[in-house]
C-alpha cells in the first residue's frame, strides 16, 4: 500500500506540471500586425517560477516547460516582423529565473559548497577534486554554449523541437536504467561504493559532454547529467547530487550571460515585482522538488519521468493540433 500511495503521489506531483499548457485552447497565437502591451503579472510570474522551480532539477527538461508554459499564459505575442521586444525580455527571463534554483541547491547543499571552497584555498582535500570535477564537467557546456548560443535560440526555441526532444529522452532513460539494473543488481538499488570526488577527469568529461545535448530546449539538463552519471559508476541519489552541483555553476553562467545581454531589455519591459516573485517562487518549489527526487530516485530510478516526458510529448501534440 505504501508503495502505491508513492506512485500515485508521484503521478499527481508530475500531472500538475501539465496543467498550464493545457489551460488555453490557443496554446499557439496568431501573429498579429500590432504588438502585444501586456506585461508579465504576478500571477504569471507565479506560474512561470513554480514551473521553473518544480521542473529545474527533475529529468523533465525546466526550459522546455517554460516555453511551453509562456506560450499557454500568452506571453509569446509576436508583432509582423517577429517577437515583440517584450517578449524577447520574457524570453530572458526564463534563463534568469533560474536563480531560484540555483539558490534552493545552495541551501540545501552548502556543507558541500563549503568543503569546495576549503579544498580551493587547501584546506580540504576532498573538496578540491570536487571542485575539479564539478569545473571539468562544466568546461563542454562552456565550450558548446559559447559558440551554439545563437543559433540554438534561433532554430531550437519552439513547440515542435521541444515535443521531439522529450519524446527522444524517453527510451535514453529507460535504457539507462535498464543498464544500470544490470550492471548494479536485479533491483538496482545496490549502493555503488564510488563518491564524487573520486570520479576520473574523463568520467567528468563524459558527464559534462552529456550535459551539452540538454542544451536543446525539451532534453533536459537534469536528465543528461543523472544518465551520465549512472555510466560513471554512481548510483542514483549520487548523480542526482552531482547534477544539483553542477548545474549550480552552468545555470549561474547561463544566468550571468543573459544578464549582461539582455539585461537592460527585462529592466525595461518587466516589472520588478513580478520577477522577484517569479524568483522566491522557483526558489522555495526548487527545494521541495530537489528533496523530492532524492526520495524517490534511491527506491525508483528514472522509469516515471520516461513516461512522463511520452505523455507530456502526445499532450502537447494534441492540444496544438485542435
Amino acid at each position: 500500500m505504501t508503495h502505491f500511495l508513492q506512485r500515485f503521489a508521484a503521478l499527481v506531483f508530475l500531472a500538475t506540471l501539465v496543467l498550464p499548457l493545457i489551460c488555453r485552447a490557443d496554446t499557439a497565437p496568431e501573429k498579429t500586425a500590432e504588438p502585444s502591451s501586456e506585461r508579465m503579472d504576478y500571477t504569471d510570474a507565479a506560474v512561470l517560477g513554480a514551473v521553473e522551480g518544480v521542473t529545474e532539477y527533475l529529468p523533465v527538461s525546466s526550459t522546455g516547460h517554460l516555453i511551453l508554459t509562456k506560450r499557454a499564459l500568452g506571453l509569446d505575442e509576436a508583432d509582423a516582423s517577429g517577437k515583440t521586444q517584450e517578449s524577447r525580455a520574457t524570453d530572458a527571463y526564463l534563463i534568469v529565473i533560474q536563480v531560484g534554483a540555483i539558490a534552493a541547491v545552495a541551501i540545501l547543499y552548502w556543507r558541500d559548497l563549503l568543503a569546495v571552497l576549503l579544498g580551493f584555498c587547501g584546506k580540504n582535500r576532498e573538496g578540491l577534486r570536487l571542485g575539479i570535477n564539478l569545473l571539468v564537467a562544466f568546461l563542454p557546456a562552456a565550450l558548446v554554449g559559447f559558440l551554439l548560443n545563437d543559433w540554438i535560440e534561433e532554430k531550437l526555441f519552439g513547440t515542435m523541437p521541444v515535443v521531439i526532444a522529450l519524446a527522444a529522452g524517453a527510451p535514453l532513460m529507460l535504457g539507462a536504467e535498464f543498464w544500470r539494473k544490470r550492471r548494479f543488481g536485479s533491483t538496482g538499488t545496490r549502493e555503488v561504493d564510488k563518491e564524487l570526488h573520486e570520479l576520473t577527469l574523463p568520467q567528468c568529461l563524459l558527464i559534462g559532454g552529456m550535459q551539452c545535448i540538454a542544451m536543446a530546449p525539451g532534453t533536459s539538463r537534469s536528465m543528461m547529467t543523472i544518465v551520465g552519471g549512472y555510466f560513471a559508476g554512481l548510483s542514483p541519489v549520487k548523480s542526482a547530487r552531482f547534477s544539483f552541483l553542477l548545474g549550480l555553476i552552468t545555470l549561474s553562467a547561463a544566468t550571468g550571460y543573459t544578464l549582461l545581454r539582455h539585461g537592460r531589455d527585462m529592466a525595461e519591459f518587466l516589472d520588478t515585482g513580478p520577477v522577484l516573485l517569479g524568483l522566491f517562487v522557483a526558489t522555495v518549489t526548487a527545494a521541495l522538488s530537489v528533496k523530492w527526487l532524492v526520495a524517490w530516485l534511491s527506491g525508483h530510478g528514472l522509469s516515471l519521468f520516461a513516461y512522463y516526458r511520452l505523455a507530456l510529448a502526445i499532450i502537447i501534440l494534441a492540444v496544438v493540433s485542435c
